[in-house]
């Protein structure tokens, strides 16, 4: 919300719903990091994918020059790998929260999915 907040881009509650079960690397599985699911899904919301396929292939770019420099960064896309955590265990989930993690790891990816979304998108 807060890329589509700074590109002027409409929204609504419907998108925080839709992400929420993205949390935790895709309902708590440890899969992709949500933080970079929810970028993602920012990118897309800018694409222009109108002028056909071509177009719309090229504008997918986009989300593999993020992929590549947020794994850069951090290492890995993977929720589990960045916490450490397996999210699918209650008891995990309950460490995870009484942790340090959320604020080194999870904070950490947040911002830096919102900077690498907003440097790939350039000045509005």
């Amino acid at each position: 919300m807060a890329v589509c907040r700074e590109y002027d881009i409409p929204y609504d509650d419907t998108i925080p719903q839709i992400a929420f079960a993205f949390a935790g690397g895709l309902g708590n599985t440890g899969s992709v990091c949500g933080a970079v699911t929810g970028a993602v899904m920012a990118l897309s919301l800018t694409m222009d994918t109108s002028q056909g396929m071509e177009q719309a292939m090229a504008e997918l770019g986009k989300v593999q020059e993020f992929r590549r420099r947020f794994e850069e960064k951090m290492g890995t896309i993977s929720c589990r790998e960045l916490t450490g955590f397996d999210l699918t265990d209650p008891k995990a989930v309950g460490e995870f929260m009484q942790s340090d993690v959320p604020k080194t790891a999870c904070f950490p990816a947040v911002a830096l999915a919102y900077e690498l979304a907003l440097d790939i998108l350039g000045p509005k």
